[in-house]
């Protein structure tokens, strides 16, 4: 779920009044305030048509549980709580641990399998502080102009589509710790001389991204797929929300 990946369109609309705001001491007269703002307005727009150039697909529907979709959470609280209560379950069925814990207060567990093809099947789990089981993602190949994934009796609207980029696990050079959260586009990667679908350290340390191979303890390539997020821990605002009062990050 804590997914640091592409700027999306929404992102993009929130950098203009952090601009706004942190640039006001610099213009004090009435026409260079006239004039940042009609410059502000270009760079909107130009960001914006950037993101949505090459922005994922964000759900598009929010609305409340139907009948199929109480069945498809209450049957995967079930079953997922069952395996995979601590991240330890996680970890001893193939797991590992990607990111820091993100602004919901989860800690994200991939396997590799991007291809979810029963309830039993996520492909991501994420986990509190505390090593207990938060919520699970599951995922779909995309393939450009199909139709949003039609599984487990959810509305198509609510999974997301996430571009193709490259992961990897470093290391801190002083504490010698696993440094999470580190990413980088697929055409980026290309553009350094990488295969995304088989990235290789070599290729971060050429771009700069890491000094050493024997820093990079893991990468891997996160492909172009449909991502259902989904609560495994019960959440007032319902399994589908972003966020869960119940969780403090």
């Amino acid at each position: 779920m804590a997914y640091d990946g592409p700027l999306s369109l929404q992102a993009a609309s929130a950098l203009v009044p952090y601009l706004s705001a942190h640039n006001h001491h610099r213009f004090v007269k009435w026409g260079e305030i006239v004039l940042k703002r009609v410059t502000l307005a270009l760079l909107a727009m130009i960001v914006a048509t950037t993101v949505v150039a090459r922005a994922d697909q964000r759900p598009s529907y929010n609305g409340p549980l139907s009948a199929s979709e109480q069945q498809f959470v209450k049957s995967l609280q079930a079953t997922l709580g069952t395996r995979y209560a601590h991240e330890s379950d996680a970890e001893a069925a193939g797991f590992f641990r990607y990111t820091n814990e993100d602004d919901t207060g989860a800690i994200s567990f991939a396997n590799l399998h991007w291809t979810s093809a029963s309830i039993a099947q996520p492909c991501q789990l994420w986990y509190g502080r505390d090593g207990a089981l938060l919520g699970a993602d599951y995922c779909e190949p995309y393939k450009p102009g199909a139709s949003r994934p039609t599984m487990f009796g959810v509305n198509p609207g609510r999974w997301f589509e996430f571009d193709e980029h490259v992961h990897w696990i470093g290391t801190d050079p002083k504490s010698g710790k696993p440094t999470y959260d580190n990413y980088i586009m697929a055409p980026d990667f290309r553009k350094g001389g990488g295969d995304p679908e088989n990235p290789s350290a070599a290729t971060l340390v050429k771009m700069g991204k890491a000094k050493s191979t024997s820093s990079v303890q893991k990468i891997f390539e996160f492909p172009s797929s449909w991502d259902l997020v989904v609560w495994v821990k019960p959440n007032p605002k319902g399994a589908f929300a972003w966020k869960n009062p119940l969780v403090k990050p």
